[in-house]
């Protein structure tokens, strides 16, 4: 752990230095008196001039004892545990972070920090915190809209159709895709890939049931989002009527799987991706690396469906036409 803590100060220390970290050989270096590549001299008073240099600037400049805590945090998650979210938009992960602590009765993020290095149940508390926030089914008219409009004139046209919930927002909004898929009558050939980053939110995913108790309010939202009919119709309730499981020629059209947006290849080619619940975290750095792996991802006239319209100056933006104007959702065409 010494050991661990050493390496996180030392990435972190030469974040805000622009150096290397120190070597690991125990050797002594010479003094050098040349400032480092990529900084100024030193202002009067000996303190140095901090710059950035593109993409070898660092990736965060904390300002505040506060702003260090949580780039010691993410560093720490990242090192220990292998979630990296450190490109992520700042601004969205102190809310997250800071909502947690409170949750946790804690008083500092530091404290936030060492508790996640050795209880795994603050640990996966974290990761659930940091992550899309959980859908529930039908809660979106807009995007339940769009799906509509869009299902049939994308995946009609190929054999056997592949739905990407990248990030997915949890169990109700694999099920929710799955109900419009039957409707159109796409369920029977359309596989469904719904990924989520850790291993914990994939056993939630898989063993989620409904609880009946929030029926009405589910089938408030699929009344309002255009829903004909009864939503119970679709799943089987439990013999103590307390809750309710998706219909199992629906559910096993629903691949689930552990996959990280942040570090992970493209796994398939796919007639639909929807990234609009994830993509609104990611600061601009990790928001292009995504763009351009779902470009790699997404089939000839495709859809892909975003969180916000595309730069007109975006070199991918040449690869796709709005479904409907003013929305953020594309079909490709190069």
């Amino acid at each position: 752990m010494v050991a661990l803590m050493s390496s996180i100060f030392a990435s972190i220390k030469a974040a805000l230095t622009g150096a290397a970290p120190p070597a690991g050989d125990g050797e002594a270096r010479p003094p050098d008196d040349s400032p480092p590549e990529g900084t100024a001299p030193a202002a009067a008073g000996g303190a140095p001039l901090i710059v950035s240099a593109g993409s070898a600037g660092r990736r965060h400049s904390p300002s505040s004892v506060e702003e260090l805590e949580l780039e010691l945090l993410l560093e720490a998650l990242f090192q220990c545990h292998g979630y990296d979210f450190r490109g992520y938009d700042r601004a969205v992960v102190a809310r997250k972070v800071q909502a947690l602590r409170g949750e946790l009765g804690l008083a500092t993020i530091s404290a936030l920090q060492s508790r996640i290095l050795h209880d795994d149940q603050a640990y996966n508390a974290l990761l659930r915190a940091l992550y899309v926030t959980p859908a529930l089914m039908f809660d979106n008219a807009l995007e339940v809209s769009m799906l509509r409009l869009s299902l049939g004139v994308c995946l009609h046209g190929a054999a056997l159709p592949r739905v990407w919930l990248a990030d997915c927002a949890g169990a109700q909004q694999a099920w929710t895709l799955a109900i419009l898929l039957a409707q159109e009558q796409l369920a029977p050939r359309t596989e469904i890939y719904a990924t989520v980053a850790s291993d914990a939110m994939l056993a939630e995913a898989q063993q989620a049931s409904l609880p009946m108790a929030r029926l009405g309010e589910l089938q408030a939202n699929y009344v309002r989002s255009g829903g004909i009919g009864k939503l119970i119709d679709y799943f089987e309730v439990s013999a103590d009527g307390l809750h309710a499981v998706l219909k199992p020629q629906l559910s096993s059209r629903i691949t689930w799987a552990q996959y990280n947006l942040v570090t992970d290849a493209s796994f398939n080619e796919f007639q639909m991706i929807l990234g609009q619940r994830a993509l609104p975290d990611f600061g601009p750095a990790l928001r292009r690396r995504v763009l351009q792996l779902f470009d790699d991802s997404l089939a000839p006239f495709g859809t892909l469906a975003l969180d916000r319209p595309l730069d007109e100056h975006d070199p991918l933006a040449r690869h796709y036409k709005p479904l409907l104007a003013h929305q953020s959702w594309y079909k490709r065409v190069a």
